[in-house]
């Protein structure tokens, strides 16, 4: 039984390098099977790319690729977000006596 306001998990059947997975997920569907398939798309391109015939091993060059690319999307919305923070310090003396007093408290 579900919790008042708590979504129900949606089941999603996915592939991955032939093999199904049965997923239970907050995700939408569609989000779900566009994540396997980048994780499918990018275990098939490890193995293509050398030596590796193990999928286990394709697996694991995959995951560290994948988060290298979390971690690198993760510093730059951060870069952004220190941008912005500078700018909006920039601007904040120049704004109006009484926008500058709500911006403050919020």
């Amino acid at each position: 039984m579900n919790s008042p306001g708590k979504k129900p998990k949606t089941l999603v059947r996915v592939r991955i390098l032939g093999e199904e997975y049965s997923l239970r997920t907050d995700a939408s569907a569609q989000h779900t099977k566009e994540v396997a398939e980048h994780v499918d798309a990018t275990i098939r391109s490890a193995m293509a790319a050398g030596s590796i015939v193990e999928s286990h091993r394709a697996a694991v060059l995959a995951a560290l690729q994948i988060t290298d690319e979390l971690f690198t999307e993760r510093a730059a919305a951060e870069s952004i977000a220190s941008d912005l923070r500078g700018l909006a310090a920039e601007i904040m003396p120049l704004l109006p006596p009484a926008e500058r007093a709500a911006e403050e408290l919020a």
